[in-house]
């Protein structure tokens, strides 16, 4: 007997007496089991959870890390301000067409400037306002100052309204002051009764600025769970436990491109990115320090990933070894689950 038909007899006996087939796909708990290894090994990260079709696949949680901590999910924030957004439109609050002018008429009496003027809120929503960042260099200056929105409208005009992206969440900070002017009702306030309430969110912390003003954009503190039933409601085109929070419109429009970053070949919609992975497309909310909630509308799942803000930087390291987990352990594990 040659040394292939050898090797032929052999695999067919193992086949025979194996209990499982040759080259099985691994079970759930192996996948998981992979995913938490690759977890712990990023050092920052605190917790993965995974959902698909509305159950919670896995959940896993960190060094010490507890799951009904209120995390800071950063500029993740800024989500939430477009989903608050896309309420107050909803219930006629405001349009996406007025402009700065139609809501800081006292500032703009002082310092007339028509090109400002007539930045719209849509503009704010993709962060095309073309006003100077108040974010990166910037940030620091902004949030020790006596009035965050007039250090806002005083910077310079970097881009035309409506062309490159200019990140800035002094630009969301804004929205965060028309949706309480428009609505009448602090943003805190608006979003327990429209937003967090219906879904059975809770708020652990939400900076507020020197005029009393709801953070547009940052610092925001949700549990990870709450986190995920964002992702869900986003996903399921704005329902969630079969209540409407936010028109299907205003979800498909959000995860529309309007612009791109100037730093990661990601895509932006109203303040939701977008990106494909491993030939899916993929929809984040995104803040610093690696704070996620991804939404994958093809396998109909959502990810949520926590990191630590101890040692985070602007060199955003954390970035490739999250994209990595999720591309080559994460979706691989959700395309089996789908099976």
């Amino acid at each position: 007997m040659n040394t292939l038909s050898r090797s032929l007899s052999f695999l067919c006996v193992l086949f025979v007496l194996s209990p499982f087939p040759l080259l099985a796909q691994p079970s759930a708990e192996a996948s998981l089991q992979n995913i938490w290894d690759e977890a712990e090994a990023i050092g920052s990260l605190r917790s993965v959870l995974i959902q698909q079709n509305g159950g919670l696949l896995g959940e896993e949680y960190f060094r010490n890390a507890s799951a009904d901590y209120p995390y800071n999910i950063k500029s993740a924030s800024k989500s939430i301000i477009s989903l608050l957004a896309g309420i107050a439109v909803d219930q006629g609050h405001i349009s996406i067409e007025e402009t700065l002018g139609d809501y800081f008429q006292d500032y703009f009496e002082a310092n007339p400037n028509p090109e400002k003027e007539a930045i719209t809120i849509r503009n704010l929503l993709s962060m095309q306002s073309g006003l100077e960042t108040t974010s990166f260099y910037n940030y620091g200056a902004w949030v020790i100052s006596d009035n965050w929105v007039e250090f806002q409208l005083d910077q310079p005009m970097e881009e035309e309204p409506g062309g490159k992206m200019v990140y800035s969440t002094g630009t969301s900070h804004l929205l965060s002051v028309i949706i309480t002017k428009a609505t009448g009702m602090s943003t805190k306030a608006f979003a327990e009764e429209f937003l967090f309430d219906p879904m059975d969110i809770h708020v652990g912390g939400w900076d507020r600025d020197p005029q009393g003003y709801y953070m547009g954009g940052n610092n925001l503190a949700l549990i990870p769970r709450d986190m995920l039933k964002i992702g869900q409601m986003m996903l399921n085109g704005g329902e969630y436990a079969g209540e409407r929070i936010v028109s299907k419109e205003w979800v498909r429009d959000s995860f529309k491109s309007y612009t791109r970053s100037n730093f990661n070949p990601y895509d932006y919609g109203y303040m939701w990115w977008s990106r494909p992975v491993a030939g899916y497309e993929v929809y984040f909310a995104w803040g610093f320090g690696g704070q996620y909630i991804f939404m994958i509308p093809e396998l109909n799942s959502v990810v949520v990933i926590t990191n630590s803000l101890q040692n985070a930087t602007q060199r955003r390291t954390y970035k490739e070894p999250i994209f990595n987990l999720l591309e080559n352990y994460i979706l691989p594990y959700l395309e089996n689950a789908s099976d």
